[in-house]
């Protein structure tokens, strides 16, 4: 049964949609409203058995498609069931091609943050139908921009075959980074659509403003009771850079002793900052800076959070980038360092040599907490960075994890 929350935020997204609609195309709104009075009068009168409409019996009892494939599997209906009764639960995505970048939803109750949206901008074809599993009412609370490239926000923007994140959902309070050097098309346009959605109804803020709770900003969300959303400083939110990775947004999820941190592609420098600004807990899941480069999760940083779990999202063994073989994510550098803390190290998707150019490693990762016990759920298998075939024929294994 529908909760009132769960109503109006029904209702909300309703009224947005109707309102881009109206505004785009007067004349088709005007036929659709109509429409839609006809087909429930219909539907209300065929229920009731005033009118038989032979077609409606068909259509009327459909129930929504949950699963959706990914190349190396899908969850079950039982994981799906068990991910959404969660207290919180934290998706590593697959993005659909062949390309580094990230995508990261956090579901709490009835509330939904996403995270980015990259690699490419078809990624959306995959992004959307994965999230709508689990944000069934069409409305993300937040949605968070940790910088501009493109790996990062051209999912937003999607294509003429992949409606964008931005178009596809109900975003009611979006974050991003507050500076950057991009000029490129697809940063231009993912402020055209983000400022639709502002136009629309959504609310904008930066991470600075976050952290200096201005402009209607706050440095911490309560998401539900015990669990907190909170912005981090580093100072590339107010300083120049010539790295743009550094800009990067980054955000600690707090729940009681439990602690997640995400910081986008911040580098060594940016890193080195975060460390001195904020008072960093041990953590029990970090998302690998950077696609698990050998430039981000630097000694400094995993020395202060010490993390249980890492999840690295990239295509693993890509040469996209053109890097020497013990560069290519995950590095070797990576590996060397993580291995002081944790064994448990999990990568989205990795490269092949077929004509697609990749596959499921371990799929869309899944990382949920009931009761504050922490689980790990995987598309495809559940297999750590270290056990696989991989890992075996690419880098050398380090010595804790010998």
């Amino acid at each position: 049964m529908a909760t009132k929350k769960t109503k109006k935020k029904a209702e909300a997204a309703a009224k947005r949609a109707a309102k881009r609609t109206a505004k785009k195309h007067p004349v088709l709104f005007i036929v659709i409203v109509l429409l839609i009075v006809a087909i429930v009068g219909c539907c209300v009168l065929h229920k009731k058995g005033v009118i038989r409409i032979p077609f409606l019996d068909g259509i009327l009892p459909q129930e929504q498609e949950l699963n959706v494939d990914s190349k190396g599997g899908a969850f079950t209906q039982e994981d799906i069931t068990a991910i959404t009764d969660s207290d919180l639960s934290i998706h590593f995505l697959e993005l659909g091609n062949k390309y580094t970048g990230d995508s990261t939803l956090i579901k709490v109750g009835d509330t939904e943050i996403l995270i980015d949206a990259g690699s490419r901008q078809n990624s959306a074809g995959t992004i959307v139908p994965y999230v709508k599993q689990f944000c069934t009412d069409g409305v993300l609370e937040y949605v968070i921009a940790t910088h501009a490239d493109q790996d990062h926000i051209s999912g937003f923007v999607g294509t003429a075959d992949a409606t964008g994140v931005f178009e596809s959902f109900v975003c009611q309070t979006i974050i991003d980074f507050p500076l950057t050097d991009k000029t490129s098309q697809i940063y231009q346009s993912y402020v055209e659509k983000r400022d639709a959605e502002v136009e629309a109804g959504a609310v904008h803020y930066t991470a600075l403003d976050c952290w200096n709770n201005a402009n209607g900003a706050q440095r911490s969300y309560t998401l539900s009771e015990g669990i907190t959303m909170n912005f981090l400083y580093q100072r590339f939110y107010e300083e120049k850079t010539s790295d743009e990775n550094d800009y990067s947004v980054c955000m600690l999820l707090s729940q009681g002793d439990n602690h997640y941190l995400f910081t986008g592609d911040l580098e060594e420098k940016g890193e080195a900052s975060l460390v001195e600004k904020n008072d960093l807990p041990k953590c029990v899941l970090f998302k690998a800076g950077h696609h698990g480069s050998k430039t981000s999760s630097t000694s400094a940083l995993l020395a202060e959070i010490q993390p249980d779990i890492v999840c690295v999202c990239c295509c693993c063994g890509s040469d996209e980038y053109k890097a020497a073989p013990e560069n290519t994510f995950p590095t070797q550098a990576f590996v060397d360092r993580v291995a002081e803390y944790t064994d448990k190290v999990y990568v989205t998707t990795i490269a092949t040599t077929d004509e697609t150019g990749f596959a499921s490693m371990n799929g869309n990762i899944v990382i949920t907490s009931n009761d504050g016990v922490i689980a790990v759920r995987c598309s495809n298998n559940a297999t750590v960075l270290k056990d696989t075939e991989w890992f075996n024929d690419n880098r050398t294994c380090p010595q804790p994890w010998a």
